[in-house]
């Protein structure tokens, strides 16, 4: 011990190293610093990656697919916020423990600090999109800033402080070498730090280009389709209290995606390039693109992680360039039996070519209920395709879209996941709650089955018949069908199931799978407690 605190001393200026608790509120100082500096470097920066979103990416890339799997059925939209938490949380204890490590062996820390920032240049440089100068740069800024900090608060401020009393002097590890004034000091710089970090981190996300996005994006006038939608007709919504509306309002629609931060693309230098197994490729920019005649569809789509119940599905108005004349002018190829959406962050999601040759609806889409597609839903252009799970079909951001053979692989296909994903019949139950008085109530919800319609809704109370529920007003095969069955409801508790039947005739399937590797099946189920 004496040795430790001779170089504790000696690396201080003669004072005693400082408590724990202090050194460690020094660290996550430090560590907000670097990462804030490093996020307004690439906020300030085009084409400077993020590291912490590169962390993410990386992880999201590297972790098995069953874990994913879980993240998505546990967490549903929140898993990308809890994963940067997560990395935000780990920085900080990094940061505690580095702090620590600093009243002894500063050298031990400030190199901690070099490889903490080093780790997420490799994550940067993992995606080959990222140029390596720029990660390096963000990298290197971010480490020399959270060095600067870390030495000025374990070292610097305790080296010109007031030795205190012996007395003070209790605990085994030393107790901080700071009077009264430069506790002050401390705290004042240690919590400034802090505060900049965050307020760096902040500025490097604003500075990323949301806010003229926005601003483009309200500039922008749609044009008329010249295949309209039409309007919705008498007693196709329900209206019923607690029942999903028909359409889903942007701000409410679920998202499911890969991309931890929403790529901020700019329609002024935006293409989308047709290639791959073409007699002649092309390329689009986003002008070009809203010059095209374009349709306009009511479509259901659905995130093939959707358990059965959830409420990752939701059905939009959207308005696009059908896909069949893009695919005409560019000139199919023999053995073009695939057609890969390319992302600009890299997503890829492949899905037979005759699904887009045979669906006047599949359409590279512009706009959603009515508004240019919102950044999170994949602004300037993404894919829209009539009755297949997203995975397959529904690239965001699009970048890119080639003909291929089925020996290509889009992302999730290597994951784990089935290479179709046809969307399953299925039907959701979305009242009554979990408990409700006695009395006459409805039991309604939603079913949908994309490109085959909804002709039949059953419900079972407890152990008895199945019985038929009224739908909705006819609308499209693409569109999901409100249900109600009237219900008298008893005191004491209920178990209620419903299930679903096709334009087809398919009867949705009582065989409860998990979502992978092509969709959950089963019926929906509820317990009602009736007082």
């Amino acid at each position: 011990m004496a040795d430790d605190v001779r170089t504790a001393e000696e690396r201080t200026g003669g004072a005693r190293p400082m408590s724990r608790g202090w050194a460690a509120l020094a660290g996550i100082a430090a560590v907000a610093v670097a990462l804030g500096l490093a996020e307004l470097v690439a906020g300030l920066i085009a084409q400077a990656p993020s590291l912490i979103i590169a962390v993410g990416d990386f992880v999201i890339d590297s972790v098995p697919g069953w874990l994913e799997q879980w993240a998505i059925a546990t967490l549903g939209t929140a898993d990308k916020p809890v994963l940067i938490g997560g990395i935000l949380v780990i920085s900080v204890l990094l940061g505690a423990a580095l702090g620590v490590l600093a009243r002894r062996w500063f050298v031990l820390a400030a190199g901690g600090i070099a490889l903490f920032a080093l780790l997420g240049v490799v994550a940067a440089l993992a995606d080959d999109r990222n140029p390596v100068f720029l990660s390096v740069l963000v990298g290197a800024l971010g480490a020399a800033a959270g060095i600067a900090v870390l030495y000025t608060l374990v070292v610097a401020l305790p080296s010109r402080a007031v030795p205190p009393e012996p007395a003070a002097d209790a605990d085994a590890g030393g107790t901080p070498a700071l009077s009264p004034v430069d506790r002050r000091r401390f705290l004042a710089v240690t919590g400034g730090a802090t505060v900049l970090g965050v307020l760096a981190g902040v500025g490097g996300y604003l500075l990323s280009g949301r806010e003229r996005l926005n601003d483009l994006r309200a500039a922008i006038r749609l044009p008329v389709p010249v295949k309209q939608a039409g309007p919705v007709p008498e007693g196709a919504d329900l209206e019923i209290a607690g029942l999903t509306p028909l359409f889903i309002p942007n701000e409410e629609f679920y998202r499911i995606d890969t991309a931890l931060r929403v790529p901020v693309v700019d329609p002024e230098t935006w293409q989308l390039e047709i290639r791959g197994m073409v007699d002649n490729p092309f390329t689009l920019t986003y002008a070009d693109l809203m010059e095209l005649p374009q349709i306009e569809a009511d479509i259901t789509i659905a995130c093939v992680s959707n358990e059965v119940g959830g409420d990752l599905v939701g059905n939009a108005r959207w308005q696009g360039v059908p896909l069949r004349p893009l695919l005409e002018r560019a000139g199919l190829q023999e053995g073009a039996t695939q057609l890969i959406g390319r992302s600009v962050d890299g997503f890829t999601a492949g899905f037979p070519t005759v699904t887009a040759l045979d669906l006047e609806e599949a359409m590279v889409a512009v706009a959603m209920n009515g508004e240019p597609l919102p950044a999170e839903h994949g602004f300037p252009a993404r894919l829209i395709v009539p009755g297949l799970y997203g995975y397959v079909s529904a690239t965001k951001w699009l970048a890119a879209i080639e003909l291929t053979d089925w020996d290509v692989a889009g992302y999730w296909i290597p994951r784990g996941w089935a290479r179709e994903g046809p969307i399953k019949t299925q039907a959701r139950i979305d009242v009554p709650g979990g408990a409700v008085a006695a009395g006459r109530r409805p039991i309604a919800g939603v079913a949908w089955a994309p490109t085959r319609g909804i002709e039949r809704v059953e419900v079972r109370i407890d152990d008895g018949p199945w019985q038929e529920a009224e739908l909705s007003a006819p609308y499209d095969v693409d569109v999901w069908r409100q249900w109600v069955l009237p219900w008298d409801a008893t005191p004491g508790r209920h178990v209620i199931a419903a299930r679903a039947t096709d334009g087809r005739g398919e009867v949705q399937t009582d065989e409860r799978t998990p979502v992978a590797p092509d969709g959950a099946s089963g019926y929906p189920i509820i317990e009602v407690v009736v007082s």
